[in-house]
């Protein structure tokens, strides 16, 4: 395992967090919290696979 996919590995969940805890706290809205999760797990997947 690169430290490409180590970064990756460790960003996508933090990102995940940080969405879910806004959306808990009220700043963000159920579609923009599901967009920024798929957007997250989508570009990671894509990096994961590309390198």
């Amino acid at each position: 395992m690169t430290d490409a996919h180590i970064g990756l590995s460790v960003a996508t969940p933090v990102i995940i967090a940080f969405a879910l805890m806004l959306y808990r706290m009220g700043v963000l809205q159920r579609t923009g919290t599901i967009s920024a999760v798929l957007a997250s797990v989508a570009i990671a997947a894509v990096l994961f696979i590309d390198r």
